[in-house]
């Protein structure tokens, strides 16, 4: 999935003395991944609800932009192909090979219009009858120019889970100048600018360590990012499955 792997220190246990800034304390009702496209021109209603809903604190809503639509005339500026990854995986997960814009996919396991509020809250409410994602108290620091996450035991027999890191820009406005947008300047929220495998948590309390510096790239500096998101999921990157603990903090 293009994702990115750098060097961390895992560790046992973690000072609470040290931290400056702590996230993750309260149990998000869903975590919400919206794919969507600047070649799109039935995204920016759905781009505006995600907005709405990054004001929600009870949901880690997130914006995944994709490329599949870039032959259309327009390159979009902040598509990962990771991202198209992303959403065919989870099409082939949930067996229903379901794969377009705006879609939004509600705590790893259901999908929805990305424009239509009502059937997002139903498919939250849904995944939280069936299962109980995000049960998982994930917390993440940041102090001394790194931002530390720790991942509790398991108390019920949890499956295990990748442990994702995700550098974020929280607001991006973007003037669009070919294909269906054109002349249409758009704003875009909560905007993931990679995938930073930390490891795979196998139900033992695990801590990871990792310097913010470490989360710039070549294409992406660090003044750009200013929020992270974790994210605890069931499955492999191939098949993702259920979010099983989640959390964010902004880094200004």
């Amino acid at each position: 999935m293009n994702y990115r792997r750098i060097a961390f220190a895992a560790v046992a246990l973690l000072c609470p003395a040290s931290l400056s800034t702590v996230a993750g304390a309260q149990e998000p009702r869903a975590v919400i991944e919206l794919f969507t496209s600047q070649g799109c021109s039935s995204c920016p209603p759905a781009d505006a609800l995600l907005g709405e809903m990054s004001r929600d604190p009870s949901l880690i809503a997130l914006s995944l932009p994709v490329d599949y639509w870039d032959y259309l005339g327009w390159k979009d500026t902040l598509a990962l192909h990771g991202h198209t990854n992303r959403e065919r995986a989870y099409a082939e997960a949930r067996g229903d090979r379901e794969v377009y814009t705006p879609q939004v996919v509600i705590n790893g396991v259901a999908h929805a219009l990305g424009s239509d509020k009502t059937a997002i809250e139903q498919a939250i409410a849904e995944t939280r009858k069936s299962a109980t994602p995000l049960a998982l108290p994930v917390t993440m620091a940041i102090a001394d120019g790194a931002v530390t996450v720790t991942v509790p035991s398991a108390k019920d027999g949890h499956p295990s889970g990748d442990v994702w890191l995700c550098p974020i820009t929280s607001v991006k406005p973007v003037t669009i100048r070919r294909g269906e947008n054109s002349g249409r300047t758009l704003t875009y929220y909560n905007v993931v600018r990679g995938w930073v495998k930390l490891g795979t948590w196998t139900g033992e309390a695990v801590t990871f360590r990792v310097p913010l510096s470490d989360l710039q790239s070549d294409e992406i500096s660090l003044k750009e990012i200013d929020r992270l998101a974790v994210l605890v999921q069931s499955g492999i990157a191939a098949k993702p499955g259920s979010m099983l603990g989640a959390a964010t903090v902004g880094l200004h």
